[in-house]
């Protein structure tokens, strides 16, 4: 993958429960950790997802007007970083104040002793969540899955979350006209997905993996 395309595995165009108001969200494809539990265990592989050109998703970006910004996720962000860091520089060129936030298994720390790429993606970023999934810590908190997982201010912008209150921002579900369900957020319970999908399944539905409204 060159630093003009990034694996996507899936994209929403608005979400409220990712990060600070209303964000698109990026997943990208592949992760090399494995986190026991992962809720989004499709991403983990290298292989697959859609490869889709910078300039592409800055343009569907930079056109969404009625989002303040992106949440990229995964899969692991900071494994395409050099692509992320350009894709927000396209972003910003035509809106200066859009924001990004960002998941990551890796520490902070480690990240910040990474590549350049790495690097120059963590200097844009407004927040980070850092670390990987613990399912013996799961909890039900802010934009988090597992109490060790932090939240971090990056800028000044969004330092003001940092004293809201830390509890689940919950999830958003959407059922397609074509059966097909999808969903998003951190889910403020261990093992949802392994239940939602034998509920979906003994109710004859699908869960739709791929996202919704791609751009």
């Amino acid at each position: 993958m060159t630093d003009s395309q990034i694996s996507v595995a899936r994209t929403v165009d608005r979400c409220a429960v990712l990060g600070p108001g209303v964000r698109a969200v990026i997943w990208v494809q592949g992760c090399p950790l494995r986190c026991h539990g992962c809720v989004a265990a499709e991403t983990l592989p290298f292989e697959g997802g859609t490869s889709r050109p910078v300039a592409e998703l800055a343009d569907w970006l930079a056109g969404s007007a009625d989002i303040e910004g992106v949440t990229l996720s995964g899969g692991e962000p900071f494994s395409q970083a050099p692509a992320l860091a350009a894709l927000l520089d396209a972003v910003r060129a035509t809106r200066p104040d859009f924001s990004a936030m960002a998941y990551s298994g890796f520490r902070h720390e480690v990240l910040r002793r990474g590549s350049a790429g790495q690097q120059a993606l963590l200097d844009r970023l407004d927040l980070l969540v850092d670390g990987p999934y613990v399912a013996a810590r799961h909890g039900a908190l802010r934009w988090r899955g597992s109490a060790n997982q932090r939240l971090l201010a990056l800028s000044d912008r969004y330092t003001r979350v940092l004293s809201e209150p830390d509890t689940s921002a919950g999830i958003e579900c959407a059922l397609e006209t074509d059966g097909s369900f999808s969903w998003a957020g951190v889910p403020p319970t261990p093992g949802f997905r392994t239940g939602l999908e034998e509920e979906l399944a003994a109710r004859g539905f699908v869960l739709h993996t791929r996202g919704r409204r791609q751009p």
